[in-house]
């Protein structure tokens, strides 16, 4: 790095110092620059944007790799992707939808009340027993109850926190004596539903009710997509932050005195600041050393949540043909690879279905050759929408556990116990230390809302920590 984009020489002493340059960490940092803070934001990546990540296909089509979407309550981040001037267009849901389930291919419209859904779908529509569809929304209405009752900034604070945190959602499920339809649901909102990547034995049954209750699916979170990619949004932050973003720069150490803070690069390189905000994953916290040492509820904290296990798929078309047969392009079930499809496509553009490997399905397909991966992709979207689908023009493969820098995707999740033993520390601050990313918001956590949220609610504890105020 030249000495004009560098971020201030490594011997000065700045107000604040940012490790990590993904939307939350930018979002913070944007801020503080906004009221005069001397800062710079230390990134390990050589690029920024963290989970907010665009590319190309083969043929050089525009897609996001990471996150895509804006949901119809993200009053953040739709206010910033129309303050970059990016142009939005609504998620594709007119026609039916398919549910593949046990081999079976059912058809059905989109139920505008996700509560009274099954996974997006109007039951009523999908020609399942109706026993097993009883069952189902019998199971649905017990979890949404226990979704009511717990409070999103302290869900250990919810009624019968401590047995609920210790029943996996798998033994929750047992004492419902919920059938196999029944519980499909729940683990799909697991893996998939913007919860983590988890599987159902993984996590509690209060963390997945939790995650819901901040993040809910019938607040229609995946509303909007945005023409080019919202990983446009990232480019347009660190644009305005030219010069203050340091790449390649992974943080080793962390050091708090009287006087401010230390931070030690792999390199050996010293940097110093009155404050510091940690804006990465929970699980990549604990590479840092920490002197004084953080306390031992944070450590258990960070040690209880892992990143969920994700692989982003994009299927690109001449054309979305599956809307030419009256379907839009949402695919769900219990298929060996995929669990869902959604239609991607621009207004004027290619067809693009964008799909997901979660969960433990994720692990396996990890374990395949190229070849295995890209045919057991294909054979599952040619479940869902025909032979045409076998044969996209580009399919774009993008595993985000291989990202050292991420481990995983969409956002970490607590094992069973941790947030009734653990969880009051979940966001305070450590002295000069202060705590950002998406895993530390309490509206939207693992949705790029949040990670806006928390970014700005670090802001704020840097300038009271500083004596200052956001509103300068």
């Amino acid at each position: 790095m030249d000495e004009e984009t560098r971020p201030d020489r490594a011997s000065e002493s700045l107000d604040v110092l940012v490790v990590g340059a993904g939307l939350s960490g930018l979002i913070c940092a944007t801020e503080l620059q906004r009221c005069g803070l001397r800062l710079a934001v230390l990134e390990a990546r050589e690029r920024w944007g963290g989970r907010m990540l665009g590319g190309s296909s083969p043929a050089g089509i525009r897609v996001d790799l990471g996150g895509q979407w804006a949901g119809a309550t993200h009053h953040r981040l739709l206010a910033l992707i129309d303050a970059c001037g990016l142009q939005r267009y609504p998620t594709h849901y007119d026609g039916d939808g398919v549910l593949i389930w046990n081999g079976g291919f059912h058809r059905a419209g989109v139920e505008p009340d996700f509560n009274a859904s099954l996974l997006f779908l109007r039951p009523a529509e999908l020609g399942l027993p109706a026993a097993e569809l009883a069952d189902a929304q019998r199971v649905a209405e017990r979890f949404q109850r226990l979704v009511e009752q717990v409070p999103a900034a302290a869900p250990w604070q919810a009624a019968d926190a401590d047995v609920l945190d210790r029943l996996s959602v798998s033994h929750w499920l047992d004492r419902q004596g919920a059938g196999a339809l029944a519980r499909y649901p729940l683990a799909w909102l697991g893996r998939l539903g913007g919860s983590g990547g988890f599987e159902p034995h993984e996590s509690s049954i209060l963390h997945l009710a939790w995650t819901q209750a901040v993040a809910p699916q019938n607040a229609t979170p995946e509303a909007w997509l945005v023409e080019g990619g919202i990983a446009q949004v990232a480019e347009r932050l660190a644009a305005d932050l030219a010069g203050r973003i340091l790449l390649r720069s992974p943080v080793r150490a962390i050091h708090q005195n009287a006087g401010g803070v230390t931070v030690t690069l792999a390199d050996g390189t010293e940097r110093h600041s009155a404050a510091v905000v940690v804006a990465i994953p929970p699980p990549l916290r604990l590479a840092i050393d920490y002197s004084p040492a953080l306390p031992p509820q944070w450590r258990g904290l960070l040690q209880r949540s892992p990143m969920g296990s994700m692989v982003k798929v994009l299927a690109l078309y001449r054309r979305p043909f599956w809307r030419e047969q009256g379907l839009n392009g949402l695919g769900i079930g219990n298929l060996s690879t995929l669990e869902l499809t959604v239609d991607s496509s621009p207004p004027d553009g290619p067809g693009i279905l964008a799909g997901f490997i979660a969960g433990e399905r994720a692990g396996r397909w990890q374990h395949l050759s190229e070849r295995q991966r890209r045919q057991a992709v294909l054979a599952d979207l040619q479940a869902w929408w025909g032979d045409d689908a076998a044969e996209p023009l580009d399919l774009v493969l993008h595993n985000w556990n291989a990202e050292p820098w991420s481990g995983g995707a969409f956002t970490s999740f607590l094992n069973p116990g941790a947030w009734t033993t653990y969880g009051p520390v979940w966001q305070a601050p450590q002295g000069r230390l202060v705590w950002a990313g998406t895993e530390s918001a309490s509206r939207w956590p693992g949705y790029f809302e949040g990670a806006i949220e928390a970014g700005l609610a670090a802001a704020d504890q840097v300038t009271a920590l500083l004596g200052g105020s956001r509103s300068c």
